[in-house]
């Protein structure tokens, strides 16, 4: 390991727990739980069977087959109690039968496609002229009617694609770490939400999503055979997809295929259109809504615990299982939920006894909105229409959360809350070697552990390697089981499964930041 690094990662340790009492850390189960991650793992065998298994797993059948995989091997492992548990309503699944798209003149060129999610159908193979739209305003779209039937609508863009000179996949420098531990607080999320340029491609999309649904009911009725869009980040056939989940509560009567393309070949569309040379493509698309059941569900599992005055208390960990739908979902998010499972298989296996019991939950709906894990919160800790705490909230020791990616942890995101912090900082001392060094003040945002966050819970996520997280896989087509790392997936387990413990071993809960203590006094 650097020295460098060790050194001034103890110092920022020794000066954040200075306040802090000495952990009582368990350094036999500390190594078992090493030796059974890291030379026995079968988190790639769990991340196999949710991606190439099981497929896509978004809203619908989908997540149903994954979740119903796995409850059936959390019970296998010993698990007690593993079930499905309605989290509420949700509304409609659904799910891509079959997707093809070509174009045919001037010459022939199959293009990557992918229906957004919950859009409709062509109804059968078609072939269509394009109908190119220069303009966005929304008081023009009756100025559409009767010259949109048997067409596929294009509306024109104007992006510039450039290099970027940098590499695809990255990891954390030991300066980027030793910044993030010296940190007093800053805005997290995934490193891409305090970015001006993101900020404004993502109001630009929401603008041109907005016009697209009122284009496609216009659409729709006139006859019009499907819609394109694409985004600026679908680059390189890389294709970023994801949908328009308000369908799901509605009839879908007026739903138009609503197919998303790469950069490359919507802007090869656009150029062709402008030039006024006669443009033919071939479609074919079928989707599928499923309404027998239209219920959210959550996977959820324990290691009960066994300590008369400890074990109704509960120590969580959980990662979504959903995923969007252009590949398996492979670091979005197989990889933090084959991580979570594997760490209670680990625990299993070595047949801990924990003092609190442990529980595992698998969300569902993150990708749109965190409903699986924003409703177990409010089911199960906090009372109806207020932030107060119930006696099953009170109980809950910390929440821990996996969902940025297949990179190794480096360590955790406090939330700005030192007192935890401080505890951490302890329980990274027999990681380091593996590269767990990191305790960083800032929260971050994004996923599940928001939930229990924002109600004032102990609710925290890891620090990860980004790997290729935010250029390549992140809800793209190309986040298969092929662009996971098995060494870092076992680090992580393996890490995971030594907070977890700790967690549900040590006297008193992880404690909970100042202004929500006080507030629940």
């Amino acid at each position: 390991m650097n020295k460098r690094l060790f050194l001034l990662g103890l110092m920022t340790s020794m000066a954040s727990v200075s306040f802090a009492q000495q952990e009582k850390l368990d350094a036999a189960m500390t190594q078992k739980i090493r030796e059974e991650g890291l030379n026995r793992s079968k988190v790639m065998d769990i991340a196999f069977y949710l991606t190439d298994v099981n497929g896509p797993r978004l809203q619908g059948p989908g997540f149903m087959k994954a979740a119903n995989w796995s409850k059936g091997k959390l019970t296998e492992w010993g698990l007690q109690n593993a079930r499905l548990e309605s989290w509420g309503e949700w509304g409609k699944g659904w799910e891509v039968e079959r997707c093809y798209l070509a174009m045919t003149a001037p010459y022939y060129k199959q293009i990557i496609a992918m229906p957004r999610a919950w859009s409709g159908n062509t109804d059968k193979l078609s072939q269509a002229e394009i109908f190119f739209i220069t303009e966005t305003d929304t008081t023009s779209l009756e100025s559409y009617r009767s010259k949109l039937k048997n067409k596929v609508i294009l509306i024109d863009q104007t992006y510039t694609i450039r290099p970027t000179y940098k590499a695809d996949a990255s990891r954390f420098t030991e300066e980027e770490l030793l910044k993030m531990a010296k940190e007093e607080s800053a805005s997290g999320g995934r490193g891409r939400g305090n970015d001006s340029t993101y900020r404004t491609m993502i109001q630009s999309m929401r603008a041109r999503n907005a016009f697209n649904q009122k284009m496609r009911k216009v659409a729709k009725q006139e006859g019009a055979v499907a819609i394109l869009t694409t985004t600026q980040n679908s680059v390189d056939g890389t294709l970023f997809v994801s949908g328009d989940y308000a369908n799901a509560s509605g009839n879908n009567n007026d739903n138009l295929a609503d197919i998303n393309i790469a950069v490359e070949d919507y802007l090869s569309l656009c150029r062709l259109m402008k030039a006024k040379v006669p443009v033919r493509l071939e479609v074919d698309v079928k989707t599928k809504f499923h309404s027998a059941d239209t219920k959210g569900y959550n996977v959820l599992a324990e290691i009960p615990g066994t300590d008369p005055k400890l074990k109704s208390e509960v120590v969580m960990l959980g990662a979504h299982l959903d995923s969007w739908h252009a590949s398996t979902g492979a670091t979005d998010n197989a990889a933090g939920s084959a991580i979570m499972m594997e760490a209670v298989r680990i625990l299993k296996t070595l047949n801990v006894k924990p003092r609190r019991t442990i529980r595992i939950a698998l969300w569902s709906g993150e990708e749109q909105g965190l409903h699986g894990s924003k409703n177990y919160v409010t089911n199960h800790l906090v009372e109806k229409g207020s932030a107060k705490l119930t006696k099953e909230g009170e109980q809950l020791s910390a929440y821990f959360n996996v969902d940025n990616g297949t990179g190794k942890i480096r360590g955790i995101y406090n939330q700005d809350n030192k007192a935890a912090g401080a505890i951490f900082a302890q329980w990274l001392e027999p990681l380091k070697d593996l590269g767990a060094t990191t305790v960083a003040s800032r929260s971050s945002g994004g996923t599940d552990h928001v939930s229990f966050d924002r109600v004032g819970l102990a609710g925290f996520g890891f620090i990860q390697d980004a790997i290729e997280y935010s250029t390549r896989t992140h809800h793209t087509n190309m986040d298969s089981y092929d662009h996971l790392l098995a060494d870092d997936l076992k680090q992580a387990a393996t890490v995971v499964a030594s907070f977890v413990y700790n967690a549900a071993m040590r006297d008193p809960k992880i404690p909970v930041k100042a202004p929500a203590m006080e507030a629940n006094r």
